[in-house]
């Protein structure tokens, strides 16, 4: 990878060799890493990790989930909240793992439509609730540094399953993340 971001600073008219380019090869490559390390980490077994029986079947909403990606068609960063929530099925999962779901997924390559969808399919698959809902919200710095450059705009996507499919149970859901 070092080797490709110096022959990409070339490219760009740079010279790798001045003093304040000779350790960018070595950070970026380590920065990639970190920021793709989602690829690394099995969501499937976060969430089996602490799986627990549990005669509980309302609502359970973690919200304000903040995560950071990368944008796969410009390898600039979008960023923002998650919103998720399932209905147990007899059983329930530790909260911090629902998070650590976020992160793997945002951890990826990534488009904010498949990291939803990914999120939500993690979770049913998994838990086999009653439903699942997610709603990122996301700001991306494709659309605000280059092209449009709409700074400030933020996207939402959704996607949600089961008990979610009814009307009634996404109002409840939606108020709830707005609080």
């Amino acid at each position: 990878m070092k080797l490709h971001v110096r022959e990409l600073l070339r490219a760009m008219g740079e010279d790798p060799t001045r003093e304040g380019l000779l350790k960018t090869p070595e950070r970026v490559a380590k920065a990639m890493l970190a920021l793709t390390q989602g690829y690394q980490t099995n969501a499937t077994a976060v969430l089996n990790s602490a799986r627990f029986k549990e005669d509980y079947n309302q609502m359970v909403i973690v919200k304000d989930i903040p995560f950071y990606s990368l944008c796969e068609h410009h390898l600039l960063p979008f960023y923002g909240k998650a919103h998720v929530a399932y209905i147990p099925n007899g059983y329930i999962t530790g909260l911090s793992k629902i998070a650590r779901v976020v992160d793997i997924f945002s951890h990826r390559l990534q488009v904010q439509e498949r990291m939803t969808t990914q999120i939500k399919e993690c979770i049913n698959d998994t838990l086999q609730p009653l439903g699942v809902m997610v709603v990122l919200e996301a700001q991306h710095m494709c659309m605000q540094m280059r092209g449009v450059e709409k700074s400030g705009a933020i996207t939402t996507t959704s996607d949600f399953c089961g008990a979610f499919n009814q009307a009634k149970t996404r109002e409840e859901f939606l108020e709830l993340i707005k609080a």
